[in-house]
């Protein structure tokens, strides 16, 4: 029974009761009563169906709450779609990014071998031909060796760069920072290009620095023989300036050149790859266009910022800024190759000179290029080979290969040995290999680290600040351990 029935019932019950026992007054209220409660029912009922103030109705709040359910439904399912969707191209990405990564490690170990059996006969070929220029030919005959130098030289720079930029691009070549003079660089750096600047006609004016620094020695030396290769190639008259000013931050290692300058707008794009200045002097830019780029990428791995200044017809001016050294100096690194007084003898002449290497071209050539400079030179593919060649003579420097073919020990290892064997024997291990741990484990082990192909002036100083380092430490007759031997000597 609802409401309204239940409220007529009372009202009949007590409409009957009141007949009998109230008058029509007290009928007339229960009427009202009945009234009243009927219009708060009818008031009650049309609020609970169409809901009252803000809040939803319960039917229309049901019917959203499904058609959310549903949008949320087909919107989870959409995004799993699109997951299923992502996961695919990244697990394509990956395996793209796999692929390209073997390609270019392929593409990295092809160049460094293939620059590895190009560097051996350029080696070879340089040598002969540096060994040429000492000797006394005609004038035609002088100038044909002097192109064909320089036509090697060009060939070495194109294989370097390209080997080079491959490595860098491809994480391989790392640094190898120690603490070392600069002077142990900049000194030699000067001698080389005073001569390539006076080909052209140019001056070099160098100023010395005692500052120490920290830095990978190979590839600093790098970064400022590009500045200097630019300043010689792109001047045309006056000169080049290689110097330092010491800043807060480090040494600031400067060339500077009376050159034709860099316009504003170019200054960002020679850094980039295959990208050179405009210049007008075009038969003196040959090359890829790489160098400063990877200068870029050198400091960028090095953690040591370049900086360039230049006023268009007036010249430019190129920086490095490396910081000073916290640590000792290596004892290989610090030693200072200081020029020779004029009457001075050539350290080079009669010093017994080792060299070790399985290249016969290799070999015929460091003899040739040796005995030009009036050495004494032993060269062999073993040991015992080069020890029955030497007739007792005992060496003074050894120059041994770091991979020499089959045998299982490295030229470090060979050389240490032979320093075990001869007390007091300088050793130079030359590589056409630029990773880091061959030059560390090479000046960890007190030696020095050439790379191929040699430039023979680098060579040659490093030569005599060796053998006259000799000469002030060689041992007496007493100190070698044979006595039956004689200690070394020029002869």
């Amino acid at each position: 029974m609802d409401l309204f029935q239940l409220t007529t019932s009372n009202d009949s019950t007590h409409s009957t009761e009141a007949t009998n026992s109230t008058s029509a007054t007290d009928v007339a209220a229960l009427r009202e009563e009945n009234r009243r409660l009927r219009k708060v029912c009818q008031a009650l009922m049309e609020r609970v169906e169409t809901g009252g103030g803000a809040d939803p109705a319960p039917y229309a709040a049901f019917e959203r709450s499904v058609l959310l359910a549903e949008q949320v439904r087909e919107r989870t399912d959409a995004l799993h779609r699109t997951l299923d969707e992502l996961s695919q191209v990244n697990t394509r990405l990956l395996a793209a990014k796999a692929e390209a990564e073997a390609a270019n490690l392929s593409k990295t170990k092809f160049l460094a071998a293939v620059s590895h059996d190009l560097l051996q006969p350029l080696n070879a070929a340089r040598l002969f031909a540096s060994a040429l220029e000492t000797h006394s030919l005609p004038e035609t005959s002088q100038m044909l060796v002097s192109h064909i130098g320089r036509s090697l030289k060009d060939v070495e720079g194109l294989i370097g760069t390209l080997v080079d930029i491959s490595r860098l691009d491809a994480g391989v070549l790392h640094a190898d920072k120690a603490p070392f003079a600069v002077s142990t660089l900049l000194d030699a750096l000067a001698e080389e290009y005073r001569q390539v600047a006076g080909v052209r006609g140019l001056a070099l004016h160098y100023v010395p620095s005692s500052a120490v620094v920290e830095s990978d020695l190979a590839l600093l030396a790098r970064v400022i023989r590009n500045f200097l290769s630019n300043a010689v190639r792109y001047t045309e008259h006056g000169r080049v300036l290689l110097g330092c000013r010491r800043r807060k931050k480090g040494l600031e290692i400067t060339v500077g050149d009376t050159g034709p300058g860099i316009p504003e707008q170019q200054r960002e794009a020679i850094f980039l790859e295959f990208r050179r200045a405009n210049q007008p002097n075009g038969a003196h830019s040959r090359g890829l266009g790489l160098g400063l780029a990877i200068v870029d990428r050198i400091s960028a791995m090095l953690g040591q910022p370049i900086t360039l200044a230049s006023r268009p017809g007036v010249g430019a001016l190129f920086s490095i800024t490396v910081p000073y050294a916290t640590a000792a100096i290596s004892i290989v690194h610090n030693t200072r190759t200081a020029p020779l007084p004029d009457n001075a003898e050539d350290p080079l002449n009669g010093s017994v000179i080792w060299v070790i290497d399985d290249d016969l071209a290799i070999i015929e050539g460091m003899q040739a290029l040796l005995g030009s400079w009036g050495c004494r030179v032993r060269a062999a593919a073993t040991v015992s080979a080069l020890e029955a060649a030497s007739d007792g003579e005992r060496p003074a420097v050894l120059l041994v290969d770091y991979h020499l073919g089959e045998h299982r020990e490295t030229g470090i290892e060979l050389a240490a040995r032979l320093q075990r064997r001869y007390p007091g024997l300088a050793s130079v291990v030359i590589t056409a290999n630029h990773e880091a741990e061959i030059k560390r484990a090479t000046r960890e082990a007190g030696m020095h680290c050439l790379l191929k192909p040699l430039k023979p002036l680098r060579l040659r100083m490093l030569l005599g600040t060796l053998l006259n380092k000799f000469e002030r430490v060689q041992p007496s007759a007493c100190d070698w351990p044979d006595k039956n031997l004689d200690p070394p000597r020029r002869r």
